[in-house]
């Protein structure tokens, strides 16, 4: 029983966490926003996955992209998958990705199915479409994932198409409560997502991710804390360090907090005052996680020489973290940090990097790459934003 799971707005970063976590040979691409996962859905965590919209189990594979065709497949299987759910009335949404369809034609396809199954003796409610994909809310709001819920995805793959059943979709209510309502937050440290901390410690953790429980994370630029909840959701301890005591004393109100409301042990947690580039940190230290120091904010496109002396800055410290860890913890320890990039223009796809991340080889350190996802792919960017986060995954030599 294979998976499939739909990626978030930017692919290449849910495509390196999937590999990160299950490995390159069980992901097949599915269309542009999709990838099968040879795992069953029931031993996928999907709610540590930051960069998954929906993931659900593939039900068939047709040879064939013809719609006509496709809805006789499903006008055929329809009524007997429908009496493989739990009794009462069954709530039916369609969604597709990749065809050159309308949301008329799609709802004539769900109308049509609603009928035959209808006739099979079994009550049956449409969900109606705003777009060809139902969003998670709109799944969410109809109960598309319980016993008597049915999302039918509709994939097309080249030259095949795949139909799958959506089982669980991102919970955007717990992610927007976790950054919204945790008690300490400041705007000029940066705003990390939920959703992107939980890229950041999975690409770190790779494929111990659930082998083992209780291994120290540490994030040596901590902030507020977001990255620290998010370990500590997954059952590692988390190990922050920062600059200022006021970011410190934000991280434990924020996991003091976060341990009441999700019901998770977070006294564990080891936090410190201590500058990352001369800092002596704890013993043992499994693996890093964080976002560094972003540099100077930009609201508008930055001229050449304050971008400069930004980028400068920023190589600076960044760097001398690397040199003041190196020998603090064992070979092989994986890193995952985003690090500053900053966009040519507005919507522009093309970014300046740090001058450092050409200079891992020579710094101790070796850079992991991933067969999924290109290294240059890996920006975390928003088209109204100029400065961006590149995400940078390596290992101490």
């Amino acid at each position: 029983m294979q998976s499939l799971i739909t990626l978030g707005r930017q692919p290449a970063l849910s495509l390196a966490e999937l590999e990160s976590l299950y490995g390159a040979a069980a992901l097949t691409r599915a269309g542009s926003q999709a990838v099968i996962v040879d795992v069953e859905p029931a031993d996928i965590n999907f709610n540590r996955l930051g960069g998954a919209i929906k993931l659900c189990q593939v039900l068939h594979i047709l040879d064939t992209i013809q719609w006509r065709q496709i809805e006789k497949f499903l006008f055929d299987a329809g009524p007997k998958h429908a009496d493989l759910l739990s009794e009462g009335k069954l709530q039916l949404g369609l969604s597709t990705q990749g065809f050159d369809i309308n949301i008329r034609q799609l709802e004539a396809t769900g109308l049509n199915l609603k009928k035959i199954i209808r006739k099979s003796g079994r009550s049956v409610r449409l969900v109606p479409n705003k777009e060809l994909e139902l969003n998670t809310a709109q799944v969410h709001h109809n109960k598309l994932t319980s016993p008597n819920g049915w999302e039918l995805l509709i994939i097309r793959d080249y030259d095949r198409t795949i139909i799958a059943q959506t089982v669980q979709v991102q919970d955007i209510e717990s992610y927007t409560y976790r950054d919204r309502e945790r008690p300490k937050r400041d705007a000029r440290v940066g705003m990390l997502p939920p959703k992107l901390a939980q890229i950041i410690l999975n690409l770190a953790v790779g494929f111990i991710a659930d082998d083992r429980p209780g291994m120290v994370v540490l994030d040596p630029f901590c902030g507020t804390g977001v990255l620290l909840q998010e370990a500590s959701l997954m059952a590692y301890q988390p190990y922050g360090t920062d600059l200022e005591q006021r970011m410190i004393d934000y991280s434990r109100q924020n996991l003091d907090w976060l341990g009441e409301k999700y019901k998770v042990d977070t006294t564990l947690a080891i936090l410190e005052k201590g500058d990352a580039t001369n800092h002596t940190w704890q013993k043992p230290v499994d693996v890093v996680a964080g976002e560094t120091y972003l540099g100077k904010p930009f609201t508008s496109a930055p001229a050449p020489e304050p971008l400069a002396q930004t980028i400068a800055d920023c190589n600076l410290i960044i760097k001398k973290f690397l040199r003041n860890i190196l020998e603090q913890v064992p070979s092989g320890t994986r890193f995952c940090l985003a690090v500053p990039a900053w966009a040519t223009g507005a919507n522009s796809k093309q970014f300046k990097s740090l001058p450092l991340i050409d200079q891992m080889d020579d710094l101790g350190y070796n850079r992991v790459s991933f067969e999924h996802a290109g290294d240059n792919e890996l920006i975390y960017h928003r088209p109204d934003q100029y400065v961006a986060r590149q995400l940078l995954v390596f290992t101490k030599k």
